[in-house]
């Protein structure tokens, strides 16, 4: 992370360490007015609220939807807008009974009552430390995984990185994506106060091998290539196909919604986590986290389009597994080898456990590609064009010359911040990844993987829209179903924000 004249929780935004293509950029539309609109926003945030907006444990994510806006170049006053709307329904902070440091950090975690506190210590962290040893020194040293917190079971910190839908590694995410330690002290203060629901899928022995000799051995021989040399990678997405297959994951009755992941979790755990371990993470990291990509788009897209069932189930946890993943690279950049492996399989596992817990949607990626289009059809008056225009004036493509376009000019106005985030990340991805052809993925297990090409981003942003609405076009508004993939869903009773 960038450093600043004088330490600074939010600063102008900055992305100079991340400049591969893995990276997402910030489009055109950004202005210093839109950068103080956001700032001020981060600073009041920061202040104002609690990380929890009810005593559910629902998040408090105002900050996510402004920096996406920002990032995609809207006007501040759309900025301010989704900020304002954000603060209806926000939870004042508050003192914490006592404070945190060093020494009994490990006391209070997953009591929301502390979130001050360990806000208030994790910027202390960061201000003496930097923001790059105070996450692998919370987060992923054995140290925050592994160990008695006077005899209230472990710390368990990558378990609670990744609980709550994978809020806290997204927050954090933010942080690290633009620079902002602010940022990252709320993400990690969050992890803190989180639950650990993931003690099968992410063990305590990840971390025990981790820091033996023989475990370092072996991640070695792994990274130069001298181990398993002979064996085929298997790619997350074959891991997906998999337990697609295996009929002790058939869907069962839908569940209370509160309590999917850890049902879900504690029955199906131990199956989960083996169909984890077999995928190789052999090769360049960023090849790992692009697979993850594929399989979770896969899953929210493809899963979602459900051939012959109209609309759209866009469905808002699997939504999550592809917003999240757009936080891979900016984290991973941090880690060391041995973290980042314990990163990708902690991420991997909590987003099938996900997956089997919204009922395992079935996945045509044939009738997918049969019935979904790359040029979104937006609703309302279209222009006229002059009859010099490319490629001729009477052509759909002199009406959309760009897909995206339409897509994210309509996003930008749309009131609710979850569409921001995953057309966001559906662009980046599109423009990482929109050059794959077909067959790109066919040696992997899926059925129809020889269909996948480039354009499964594009196609699924404009199912998103489709199912959202056009608002700035003038269609009703409509959101993120919640109603999952069981043989008799029924509908969901929850606030629209988690």
């Amino acid at each position: 992370m960038a450093s600043t004249t004088s330490f600074e929780l939010f600063p102008e935004p900055n992305r100079s360490l991340l400049t591969a293509g893995e990276f997402p950029k910030t489009w055109a539309g950004v202005t210093p007015t839109s950068t103080a609109t956001l700032r001020r926003i981060l600073e009041d945030n920061h202040k104002r609220w609690h990380v929890f907006f009810n005593d559910r444990g629902f998040h408090n994510h105002s900050a996510h939807g402004v920096i996406a806006l920002w990032s995609l170049g809207a006007h501040e006053s759309i900025i301010e807008a989704s900020y304002e709307a954000s603060c209806a329904m926000q939870r004042p902070a508050f003192t914490s009974p006592n404070t945190i440091d060093s020494k009994n950090w490990k006391e209070y975690l997953g009591n929301e009552n502390y979130y001050n506190s360990y806000l208030n210590f994790f910027t202390d962290e960061i201000k003496s430390k930097g923001a790059t040893v105070t996450l692998e020194e919370y987060i992923f040293s054995a140290n925050a995984n592994v160990g008695s917190t006077s005899g209230k079971g472990e710390p368990a910190m990558v378990s609670r990185f990744v609980d709550g839908l994978i809020h806290p590694f997204i927050h954090t995410g933010y942080g690290f994506e633009f620079g902002l330690p602010g940022m990252v002290a709320e993400g990690l203060a969050q992890a803190a106060v989180h639950g650990s629901k993931s003690f099968k899928v992410i063990p305590p022995s990840l971390f025990q091998s981790n820091s033996t000799i023989a475990g370092l051995a072996s991640r070695f021989s792994e990274t130069v290539g001298l181990k398993n040399s002979s064996k085929k990678p298997v790619h997350a997405v074959s891991i997906l196909a998999r337990i697609l297959a295996d009929p002790q994951f058939e869907t069962g009755d839908s569940m209370d919604l509160m309590q999917i992941y850890r049902n879900t979790h504690d029955k199906k755990g131990d199956a989960i986590k083996a169909y984890v371990d077999q995928w190789t993470l052999d090769g360049p990291i960023e090849n790992k986290i692009e697979e993850l990509v594929w399989a979770n788009v896969v899953i929210y897209g493809i899963g979602g389009h459900q051939a012959g069932k109209q609309p759209f189930n866009a469905d808002f946890f699997h939504m999550h597994l592809v917003t999240s993943s757009l936080f891979l690279p900016s984290l991973i950049v941090q880690l060391s080898r041995s973290s980042q492996e314990i990163l990708l399989r902690a991420y991997f596992a909590t987003s099938l456990v996900w997956y089997v817990g919204r009922g395992r949607a079935s996945i045509n990626v044939e009738a997918f590609y049969e019935k979904t289009s790359t040029t979104p059809n937006a609703p309302g008056a279209k222009p006229s064009p002059n009859e010099n225009a490319f490629p001729s004036p009477t052509s759909q493509y002199a009406i959309t010359p760009n897909a995206w376009l339409p897509i994210l000019q309509s996003t930008l106005t749309h009131p609710d911040d979850h569409l921001v985030k995953i057309q966001r990340a559906l662009s980046h991805y599109a423009s990482v990844y929109g050059l794959k052809n077909p067959g790109y993925l066919g040696e992997t297990e899926l059925k129809g993987a020889e269909k996948l090409d480039g354009t499964l981003f594009v196609r699924t942003a404009i199912l998103t829209t489709g199912k959202l609405g056009w608002v700035r076009e003038g269609e009703a508004l409509s959101g993120f179903d919640r109603t999952g993939f069981y043989p008799s869903p029924e509908p969901a009773s929850i606030s629209p924000e988690t």
